[in-house]
């Protein structure tokens, strides 16, 4: 779950919507920056599948105790969120084992490899061996620069994605979440100093350079849900009964 807390509520979208999202956003890519259609269809559906390991913890928020609020992607208990995500890998690479390969090293790409903690270990090495496991499986032979454009690309829409909605609408520069306050991390042949994103009110957001075919409009799902109702019946409850509204958002180059 996303949660942005505010005085009186809390919005929260879903984190399969937040991935559907990211699959809106990858379907207005240039057609000219990827070849192999196959591929792409299969790399444009694991964007699309790449959270579903969220489904069901998101059907039972929780909430937590020691920060007053729902737990959100962020912060849910570490064992039971790399149970959901290794549950949501094998979903997805039960349909295509490209995608779940793609979506092993994004979530093994938010882990140090030299961790500590035994669980951030156990995690990272077993999703390493599915990775040689997938690869070594997959009928085609994928050359490297076409499989990591294909992740950076997965990364980059779930990066945009999640500053539409990690955010309130129009967040000027510096009060931005500090993730992508200086830019995007990715880089691409078209992008080598990585992309940069604006809210320019509070419905359009601007890109910089513009990966995509055109301007487009998108709609975030998200309920707000209240803290008194939250008090009174209890976060589950009280988000069930919560009505869905949506947030439409247009991406426009810059000074377009």
């Amino acid at each position: 779950m996303i949660v942005n807390e505010r005085e009186e509520d809390f919005l929260m979208i879903r984190q399969h919507d937040h991935a559907k999202l990211s699959g809106e956003i990858v379907s207005h890519w240039k057609k000219d920056f990827l070849l192999r259609s196959k591929l792409r269809e299969e790399a444009d559906w694991a964007i699309v599948q790449h959270d579903r390991a969220w489904i069901p913890l998101d059907e039972e928020p929780r909430w937590n105790e020691e920060k007053q609020r729902p737990y959100s992607f962020i912060d849910y208990p570490q064992e039971e969120k790399f149970a959901a995500y290794q549950r949501g890998i094998e979903e997805v690479a039960s349909q295509s084992l490209y995608a779940g390969m793609l979506c092993s090293m994004h979530y093994q790409s938010f882990l140090p490899d030299d961790s500590e903690d035994p669980v951030v270990r156990q995690f990272v090495e077993e999703e390493k061996q599915r990775q040689e496991d997938l690869f070594a499986t997959m009928a085609m032979d994928i050359p490297r620069d076409v499989y990591d454009l294909h992740f950076r690309r997965l990364q980059f829409c779930d990066d945009l994605s999640l500053y539409v909605c990690m955010q309130e609408p129009g967040t000027p520069k510096e009060q931005e979440v500090s993730w992508f306050k200086n830019g995007f991390r990715q880089s691409f042949d078209f992008a080598p100093e990585g992309m940069m994103a604006h809210w320019i009110d509070d419905k359009q957001v601007s890109v910089d350079p513009f990966p995509f075919q055109a301007p487009f409009d998108v709609l975030i799902p998200y309920k707000i849900v209240m803290k008194k109702e939250i008090e009174k019946l209890g976060l589950k409850k009280a988000y069930d009964e919560a009505e869905t509204d949506q947030r439409p958002v247009t991406f426009i180059p810059e000074n377009y």
